[in-house]
């Protein structure tokens, strides 16, 4: 019968011995040795693109409008028009059927 210490290569459990102590006080040392940061510069497309998302409604979505969305889900007010979503559903797999064939 073969017996394993198996408390010795778990990790999260501490250990009593030497090379332990000084794997800590590395550990200690690396936490307290400042850390090298990197730096962002926004093109002038890209700042352009950031001051019209800051105004609150941009050309891709209106805020406002999922605010609403968000709010009526979480009342329980909000309804969906399943004729709509079915319509939506038909038209994608049209265009992917189409997309196909090409």
């Amino acid at each position: 019968m073969k017996i394993n210490d198996t408390l010795k290569g778990t990790p999260g459990l501490p250990s009593s011995s030497p090379a332990s102590a000084n794997n800590a006080r590395s550990a200690e040392k690396a936490a307290t040795t400042p850390v090298a940061t990197d730096s962002v510069r926004l093109s002038s497309q890209g700042q352009a693109m950031a001051a019209s998302g800051a105004g609150g409604s941009s050309g891709v979505f209106d805020t406002q409008k999922v605010d609403r969305i968000k709010e009526a889900i979480a009342s329980g007010k909000f309804q969906v028009n399943s004729e709509k979503v079915a319509d939506g559903l038909l038209e994608t797999v049209k265009d992917l059927l189409h997309s196909r064939k090409r």
